[in-house]
């Protein structure tokens, strides 16, 4: 069973990037958190998605605006297997952490 840090990344702007997938015949419960790490504000989208490529359906966050060195944390969610964390930054300066355990 996996415990703490489950996945971390620092998107390339306006890129769909998979943070965390939930590994087979496991389920996930996990916080997400996502710092702005440049001087000007970014837009940022989260979605829990089957693949690499959300449906509107499966976005829990878009264009959710965070300031210079501000930070937005979601958290207390449950997955299934192969479910993706998937950000998308407007700028390359955020830094997205996926923490949790896996059962």
């Amino acid at each position: 069973m996996a415990t703490g840090i489950l996945g971390q990344s620092n998107p390339a702007a306006a890129t769909n990037t998979t943070v965390y997938t939930v590994p087979a015949t496991k389920t996930a419960t996990f916080n997400i958190t996502i710092v702005n790490m440049g001087a000007s504000n970014t837009a940022v989208r989260i979605a829990l998605s089957t693949t690499g490529t959300p449906a509107a359906s499966e976005y829990i966050e878009y264009d959710a605006i965070i300031p210079p060195s501000g930070v937005l944390e979601r958290g207390g969610f449950v997955a299934q297997e192969f479910k993706n964390v998937v950000v998308n930054s407007s700028t390359a300066t955020s830094s997205v952490s996926v923490y949790g355990y896996e059962a």
